[in-house]
């Protein structure tokens, strides 16, 4: 019967090891991966890894140099 209960966590474990400890680890430790020094990291090895950053970040066809204002 606690095997039973048990068999998702394993047949996730066994399909995903890498992902899956990470997550474990995280959740042990209460690491939010969305505050900074997690997320910084993340990003620089998400962006490194040649995988596309699933970001929230819009440009709007903005530049990233600096831009001229004028004040009033």
């Amino acid at each position: 019967m606690f095997i039973n209960e048990l068999s998702p966590l394993f047949k996730e474990l066994a399909q995903h090891p890498v992902s899956f400890m990470g997550g474990f680890v995280s959740g042990i430790l209460r690491l939010n991966l969305a505050e900074d020094p997690v997320k910084s990291w993340l990003d620089k090895h998400i962006t490194s890894g040649g995988f596309p950053k699933a970001g929230t970040d819009v440009q709007n066809g903005k530049t990233s140099g600096p831009q001229q204002i004028s004040i009033d």
